[in-house]
Parts: C-alpha cells; sequence; structure tokens
C-alpha cells in the first residue's frame, strides 16, 4: 500500500520515468546530427575563408539534406554541387549531408570527408589544384 501526501504528485506516475528533457537544449548532447553536421560544415567554410576570404566572398555555402536526382540516374550520389552563379545571384556551394553521413563511418571521418569536399568544390571553383588550396588535403589516390 502506497501512502500519499496530500496534493504532491509524483513525476514517476505509472512506473514510465521521469518526463520531459534531461539536459537544458544549449547543452551540446542535446544537438541533432543536423545540427552537428552544420557547425561541421561552417568550422570548415571558416577556415577556409581565412585563407581565401577574398576570393570566397562572392561564395555562399549550404547544407541540403539529399541532392535532387532524376529516378533513373544511374550513378554514384552525388556529396557536393557548385550551383553557378546566375541572374543576380552568387555562386552558391552545396554539401549533401544524408550522403555524406553515410559514407562516413565515423565523426572523424565524417569530418575528413567534408573537409576534402570543400576544398574539392572551392578547387575546382578557383581553377586550382586541391593541393594548393588546403597542404592538408588528402588525395583520393592516397
Amino acid at each position: 500500500m502506497r501512502s500519499r501526501v496530500a496534493g504532491v504528485r509524483r513525476r514517476d506516475r505509472h512506473g514510465r520515468g521521469l518526463r520531459g528533457p534531461l539536459t537544458p537544449p544549449q547543452a551540446p548532447v542535446s544537438r541533432t546530427r543536423a545540427e552537428k553536421f552544420d557547425d561541421l560544415v561552417h568550422d570548415e567554410v571558416r577556415r577556409l575563408g581565412a585563407r581565401w576570404g577574398r576570393e570566397l566572398s562572392g561564395v555562399e555555402f549550404g547544407v541540403e539534406e539529399v541532392p535532387d536526382v532524376e529516378p533513373w540516374f544511374d550513378g554514384p550520389v552525388p556529396l557536393g554541387r557548385t550551383v553557378p552563379g546566375e541572374a543576380g545571384r552568387s555562386v552558391r556551394i552545396v554539401v549533401f549531408r544524408r550522403p555524406v553521413e553515410a559514407r562516413a563511418s565515423g565523426e572523424q571521418e565524417l569530418g575528413r570527408l567534408v573537409r576534402d569536399l570543400l576544398v574539392e568544390e572551392v578547387a575546382d571553383l578557383l581553377g586550382l589544384s586541391p593541393e594548393s588550396v588546403d597542404p592538408s588535403y588528402d588525395s583520393p589516390d592516397d
């Protein structure tokens, strides 16, 4: 038999455990995978901008979930894309989150893959080799 104090409700009613979030929303543990991925891309863009800021001043960087591909598309799913600027819009480099996450096997490889992808897109845009854009670039032949 349970005793109840008048006016006191139990948080663990029906044995379901605590209700509500256990951490405040600003704590790092409560960030979603998409938010962490956005932060990773933002950090790499900031790092590249420190070296190539003037050349990349008119370039927008973005993250999308998946690329738009036709149903009959038969090839590897793109990890990123450079959208040329037209009609007064600036050039846009887009990283596709879901294919990049599917390709990486861990957080460290995810960071390396995002870095290499952005370096390749910037190098292609500037007409340079990836190694000259970022000396820490891992070429696919390695």
